[in-house]
């Protein structure tokens, strides 16, 4: 870390500590002061403590020789991504939407198709610093007095602590990508190739299931030089060029945010895929931060609930990202494809996990390689049904199959099956030994009722 750069961070660190321990006392439960979220979950929020650390935004520093960088906790991913690719590398992991913080992508689960490899976000973490409730820092590793809090840390949603400062693991990249779009018409035979190019020697593994016949497989690779260079930020849409090119070729920066121009596909409910509307909105405005905004303001006031109900219409939001083992992931589309009805779907393989490095709250099983299935649009029908019902399905369905579900959106787990999926005893002892006064509030309180 550069000592410029230490010393401004410990003095905004400073500032926050004696900012926390001027307040008041209050029985109200503390949470983060902020203006946007990656979050998909509707809240409804009673009274806290509101703590801003919107401060901590800067690269503190990138050492390439030792392949890390040191992050503030609320740098987005973008700014993160720009600050690295000039040093010729990248972080190992890189979440899909430009918004996303690097804090935010550790205490929730970030993916990207370098999980086949480097598995999720945090599996890239090689200590941080947490802000605990009472106002104390702790730097954790794996091997210290703290290993347990960072273990636990991660899908703990800011109920144990607020990560100020992350280092994180870094690869070298080159200028280019070039992706192979492989065809398939066949689940099993699908998967088998998820499998297979896995152990290849891709930098880059992920497709799109377009529907019971239709699956594509993009194999990507670093590459110094290309015939071509694919533009996808305005006119030209991504995901369609999965089935209308073989191969192509994009920067490496472009290629990093191939999917928040449109954020992936969802776009479509805006009607960002119509060129002359696409136009209209214009390049500056095509990504994930102006649908974010778009999508709240609806959550606000409900238009398309209304327009829905005007129509004779009940309408549910399946927003899910589910991890499920490689061998049981043919089992789990074709219930999606029958049951759900959602296309397309993302499909991203992650790295099987170590016993040595289990992670308490998101614990998938050591020695097995999973697939995550994203999918996110609404539910139509005719006919009423109980609330969250079809998210129920996916629950229920992910439980059957042994995998595990992110928790950035609806959830409706009783309180047994939350406590058996997500490592209760586990986060029991960290809130006790971190948040012993309960002064921020409990995972199933916060993901599952919204509090």
């Amino acid at each position: 870390m550069r000592q410029a750069d230490l010393t401004d961070h410990a003095r905004r660190t400073a500032a926050l500590l004696d900012s926390m321990h001027a307040q008041p006392a209050d029985a109200s439960p503390l949470g983060l002061s902020k203006s946007t979220s990656n979050l998909f979950r509707d809240r409804a929020e009673g009274r806290k403590r509101r703590l801003d650390l919107s401060d901590f935004c800067h690269v503190l520093e990138i050492d390439t020789a030792r392949g890390w960088v040191d992050v503030e906790g609320l740098v987005t991913c973008e700014t993160l991504v720009d600050a690295t690719l000039p040093h010729g590398v990248m972080p190992a992991v890189v979440p899909q939407l430009k918004t996303i913080t690097v804090a935010g992508a550790v205490a929730g689960v970030g993916i990207e198709a370098t999980s086949f490899r480097h598995g999720l976000v945090h599996d890239t973490l090689l200590e941080l610093d947490v802000l605990l409730p009472d106002g104390e820092v702790v730097c954790c590793t794996p091997d210290n007095a703290h290993r347990d809090l960072f273990f636990g840390f991660p899908n703990s949603y800011g109920t144990l602590g607020y990560a100020l400062r992350l280092r994180l693991r870094t690869v070298p990249v080159l200028r280019c990508v070039q992706v192979e779009h492989r065809t398939h018409s066949e689940p099993s035979h699908y998967f088998d190739d998820v499998a297979e190019q896995c152990a290849g020697r891709a930098d880059f593994v992920d497709g799109v299931v377009f529907g019971a016949n239709q699956q594509v497989l993009s194999v990507a690779r670093f590459v110094d030089e290309a015939p071509w260079l694919s533009d996808y930020r305005f006119e030209h849409i991504y995901y369609r060029s999965l089935l209308q090119r073989e191969r192509d070729f994009l920067t490496t920066r472009d290629y990093l945010w191939r999917w928040d121009t449109d954020w992936f596909w969802c776009s479509k409910n805006f009607g960002a895929q119509q060129p002359l509307l696409r136009r209209l909105i214009g390049r500056k405005r095509l990504n994930s931060r102006t649908y974010a905004r778009w999508m709240r303001w609806n959550a606000r006031w409900r238009v398309s609930q209304r327009l829905a109900r005007w129509r004779g219409r009940h309408v549910e939001s399946v927003i899910q990202d589910v991890d499920i083992p490689m061998h049981r992931a043919g089992e789990f589309l074709e219930f999606l494809l029958r049951e759900i009805g959602i296309v397309p779907i993302w499909v991203c393989p992650i790295r099987a996990a170590s016993a040595q490095a289990r992670f308490t709250l998101y614990p998938l099983a050591p020695g097995v390689r999973y697939v995550n299935f994203g999918f996110w649009d609404r539910i139509e029908s005719a006919a009423a049904h109980a609330p969250g019902h079809f998210n129920r399905l996916v629950e229920c369905k992910v439980l059957e199959l042994g995998g595990i579900k992110s928790l950035y959106s609806d959830s409706y787990y009783t309180r047994e099956e939350f406590d058996r999926a997500y490592g209760a005893d586990g986060y029991a002892a960290l809130k006790r030994r971190y948040d012993p006064q309960h002064r921020l509030l409990g995972l199933y309180e916060k993901c599952v009722l919204r509090a």
